[in-house]
């Protein structure tokens, strides 16, 4: 942390969390290049400083199997409609819009994903998708105080800590502010979902 201040990185905050041996730091509020930025520096500040201690940070979702959570890269996200008066209805839209591409940001929120998104460990599957008001348990968490002010921000719990910044906040911004989030466009995918009977007929048929 002392080293990212030094750096002049905006780092707000740096806690314990509950896997044995891990922790986490948040960086922000930025801008969407400016925060990819400033984690990609924050990221190599980390393993650089690592080397001098014989010690190596893994960013795996779920570095070490075991009954308790996997790593994630929780990205708090808002623009400015949603931070005045009456923005909740925006936020609650927004999260509606989010699930219809559901599948298309999933394929750039990690690698091995679906072995921290299982529906355990403060964590919504990865083949389904909901939000709520403060509940740790959903795909997008509305922070108690967005609720209660009517305006703020919303919490993407799907995001891996493998994340790549710069496709995370694509992502959400062509989803809130376009017409939703399209990961072939840009040739990105580092997660597939396994093809269910429905998809091989539905190809069969096309065909």
């Amino acid at each position: 942390m002392k080293a990212c201040l030094e750096a002049g990185l905006t780092i707000s905050g740096i806690n314990a969390e509950v896997m044995p041996a891990q922790w986490e730091f948040q960086v922000g509020t930025l801008p969407p290049l400016e925060v990819s930025d400033q984690l990609w520096l924050a990221r190599w500040l980390l393993y650089r400083i690592g080397e001098d201690f014989n010690a190596y940070a893994k960013l795996d979702p779920k570095p070490m199997s075991g009954d308790w959570n996997g790593a994630g890269g929780h990205t708090n996200f808002s623009i400015r409609q949603m931070r005045e008066t009456g923005g909740m209805d925006l936020v609650k839209s927004t999260c509606e819009k989010l699930g219809k591409f559901h599948k298309q940001h999933i394929r750039v929120y990690g690698a091995d994903n679906d072995k921290r998104l299982t529906g355990k460990h403060e964590t919504c599957s990865i083949y389904n998708f909901r939000y709520a008001v403060s509940d740790r348990g959903a795909s997008i968490r509305i922070p108690m105080e967005t609720a209660n002010k009517g305006y703020g921000y919303l919490e993407d719990r799907r995001p891996a800590a493998n994340l790549d910044p710069y496709q995370i906040c694509t992502a959400l911004i062509e989803t809130t502010c376009g017409e939703g989030f399209d990961p072939d466009r840009y040739g990105w995918s580092n997660f597939e979902f396994p093809e269910t009977k429905t998809d091989v007929l539905e190809k069969m048929f096309k065909i």
